[in-house]
């Protein structure tokens, strides 16, 4: 049976992501990861966690790199998808920039990020592709859905952007000022509201500047 402690980063797998179980599995694989890191998770504590077997665990996923990238991809595919939902429901850019640019900042300094992102860091050296693969699965899915929304305000005339990859990526930076350094660097660990409205307002007026139509 394939063991879920495996190291191999580039061993082709499937999830299986059925069964009443499922759930299950990933709610507590995501409290293990999030308290012991991606290498300090053992199955044992993940199959303890979930209320499963074993065996059920290993059904579902074959490699805990697997079931790491599955917790990040539906964390992930959620928040997007609640960005979005928020977006689609404003009128005006600064008004739908506003919503992107506070879900992208708490998304960044909730404690699913802040300890998801040094996870990454920590394995950089031992699994170079684990970072790639985070970021494909998780903070890919926020960037496309901010994307698909600035190239349809684009079409009716609100933007005026010609690179939509490189304007979604400047606005999720925009949104990283001041606090994301303070939080990484651990000079603070809780921004006060004021404080993370003072850059989204910023992050806003300053993308506005650049590509308002």
């Amino acid at each position: 049976m394939p063991r879920v402690e495996g190291n191999s980063m580039n061993q082709p797998a499937t999830i299986l992501r059925t069964g009443r179980k499922f759930d299950q599995v990933l709610e507590g694989a995501r409290d293990v990861f999030m308290a012991d890191g991606f290498e300090g998770a053992s199955v044992d504590d993940i199959a303890r966690a979930a209320g499963v077997s074993k065996a059920t665990l290993y059904s579902y996923f074959p490699d805990k790199r697997l079931l790491f990238m599955e917790v990040a991809r539906n964390e992930c595919a959620r928040q997007a998808c609640d960005a979005v939902d928020m977006v689609e429901t404003c009128c005006t850019p600064h008004e739908a920039l506003t919503v992107a640019a506070r879900q992208i900042l708490s998304v960044i300094l909730s404690d699913f990020g802040q300890k998801m992102f040094r996870i990454c860091v920590a394995e950089a050296d031992r699994f170079p592709d684990l970072g790639r693969q985070f970021y494909e699965s998780g903070p890919m899915v926020v960037r496309a859905r901010v994307k698909e929304y600035l190239e349809q305000a684009t079409e009716r005339g609100e933007l005026k952007i010609e690179d939509f990859d490189l304007a979604a990526d400047q606005l999720a930076e925009l949104c990283k000022a001041d606090l994301f350094p303070r939080m990484v660097f651990n000079i603070d660990t809780e921004f006060s509201e004021a404080e993370c409205e003072r850059v989204i307002s910023g992050a806003v007026e300053t993308f506005l500047a650049r590509f308002g139509a």
